[in-house]
C-alpha cells in the first residue's frame, strides 16, 4: 500500500533555498519513508510566504482528503509578518483539527529560531530568539490539543544553524541543501514513529 504524505506550509516546506527538488525536506524525508519500507506519493502544497492564516487555503488547494500523514511547517512568516501569535496558533490548531478529522495524521515542525539570519543586529539576538520561543510555545499548545506531535528539535537546530553558516542557502534566511538534510535528519525519527503508530493502531 503505497503511503500518502502531504507537507504544508511556507517556503521552508516548499524547499525554498535547495540546490534541486530532491534536496527539499519533502522529497528527503519521503527517502527516508521509502528506506523504512514504505511506497511513497508526496504532495507538496507549501506556499512560499505563507503564513498559519494560509493552511486553510492549502488544505482546499491540496488533496489533503486522501493524505495519510502530513507534515506542517509554519511560523517564520507569521512573525516577520506580524500575526499575532494567537491568532497563528489558532489557525495552525484549525488545521489540524481538519486532517485529524480527514483520518491524517500530523507531524509540526513549528517556528524556527530566526535570532541566528544575517538580518538580525547581534544586541537583538536573544529578543528576537525569545519572541520565537513564545511564538513556538503557543503553535505546541494549539496543535497538540489538536492532535498533532510537535517536533521538539528547535533547539538543536538552532544551534546548529548559528554555529554553521554553510546551512544557510546564499539569502542567508533560507536553508541550503545540507541545511534541509540536516532538517530532514532531525524530522525523520518523529516522522517515522508517527507512521509506525498509524499501523499499529489499524492493525
Amino acid at each position: 500500500m503505497t503511503l500518502r504524505f502531504l507537507v504544508l506550509g511556507d517556503s521552508l516546506a516548499f524547499g525554498t533555498g535547495a540546490a534541486n527538488p530532491h534536496d527539499t525536506l519533502g522529497a528527503r524525508l519521503s527517502r527516508e519513508l521509502e528506506r523504512a519500507g514504505y511506497a511513497v506519493h508526496l504532495d507538496v502544497a507549501a506556499v512560499p510566504g505563507a503564513t498559519s492564516l494560509d493552511l486553510a487555503p492549502q488544505l482546499r488547494r491540496s488533496s489533503a482528503r486522501e493524505a495519510d500523514v502530513a507534515l506542517l511547517v509554519i511560523g517564520a512568516n507569521d512573525l516577520t509578518r506580524r500575526v499575532p501569535s494567537a491568532r497563528a496558533a489558532g489557525a495552525l490548531g484549525a488545521a489540524v483539527v481538519e486532517l485529524r478529522q480527514r483520518g491524517t495524521d500530523v507531524l509540526v515542525l513549528p517556528t524556527p529560531d530566526l535570532s541566528s539570519v544575517a538580518w538580525v543586529p547581534p544586541a537583538f539576538r536573544s529578543v528576537v530568539a525569545g519572541i520565537c520561543d513564545q511564538a513556538r510555545a503557543q503553535q505546541t499548545l494549539a496543535a497538540e490539543a489538536a492532535g498533532a506531535v510537535v517536533a521538539p528539535v528547535s533547539a538543536e537546530l538552532s544551534r546548529r544553524f548559528a554555529a554553521e553558516p554553510a546551512l544557510f542557502s546564499a539569502d542567508r534566511f533560507h536553508p541550503s541543501s545540507a541545511g534541509y538534510a540536516l532538517v530532514a535528519e532531525a524530522l525523520a525519527p518523529h516522522l517515522l514513529d508517527l507512521v509506525a503508530r498509524r499501523e499499529d493502531t489499524a492493525a
